[in-house]
């Protein structure tokens, strides 16, 4: 048996694959004129299939991998950086391919180009890598200024990585410098983020709240109270 192929995880895919839910999908992922996904394509694959199939070839070269996540198929892309996530966490006491994985993920950041292939792999891959390595997290504060989309994400969801370990300090540093963002996308990951600084600890979150409630775009400050009280929800929202 030859080595794993691109090509077969792809043909995988497309024959789990059900072309009637393509149209549902183009809606979802907002792909009309500009709107943020215009132009992207999908096969009408679910994530519990592209997780199977990624299971499946899980040991693909990141060569191969490569060819998924340049793909103008959105669940290609999906299925390449979900590979790429399985292997880093293989990958537990191997720094040098864990590094190798890392360096990849950053070189070919920009084919994460939708909400979800950021949300899924980022937080795994890149966070937990620059848990591992405080010097590489300058990154995060250089792609918050971005003026793409996707990397200004990329720049606060890898701090969930750092919130799920206790530590506050880059998420809020981060969600600062996003207050003024024009972009809903980035409004309801930052609001996302701040929510789940509140569920490790609460006072780090009021304490957010007290200095910028009053800037923070609705939707921002909506998604950051979501698990507070009713009475206390209605306060923040009344400032």
């Amino acid at each position: 048996m030859g080595p794993l192929r691109a090509a077969s995880a792809a043909r995988a895919l497309r024959r789990v694959a059900r072309k009637e839910r393509v149209q549902n999908q183009r809606r979802f992922f907002k792909t009309g004129p500009g709107q943020y996904g215009e132009g992207d394509y999908f096969l009408g694959a679910t994530m519990p299939e592209i997780r199977e199939v990624a299971r499946c070839h899980r040991d693909l070269d990141l060569s191969e991998i490569r060819k998924l996540i340049i793909s103008k198929y959105h669940e290609d892309r999906m299925l390449g950086f979900v590979i790429l996530n399985l292997q880093y966490h293989r990958a537990k006491k191997d720094e040098e391919r864990r590094q190798a994985i890392y360096q990849f993920y950053v070189k070919h950041r920009t084919c994460a180009n939708n909400w979800d292939l950021v949300d899924v792999t980022a937080p795994g891959i890149l966070g937990a890598w620059m848990w591992d390595h405080a010097k590489d997290r300058k990154r995060l504060h250089e792609w918050v200024k971005s003026k793409n989309l996707w990397e200004r994400r990329l720049s606060i969801l890898c701090t969930l990585a750092f919130i799920r370990r206790g530590h506050f300090d880059d998420t809020i540093r981060i969600a600062e410098k996003l207050l003024q963002d024009e972009h809903d996308l980035i409004h309801k990951a930052t609001g996302w983020m701040m929510r789940e600084c509140g569920k490790k600890d609460v006072a780090i979150l009021r304490s957010f709240l007290s200095r910028h409630a009053t800037e923070m775009p609705r939707t921002m400050l909506r998604y950051s109270i979501e698990r507070l009280s009713p009475a206390e929800r209605a306060r923040w929202m009344a400032r």
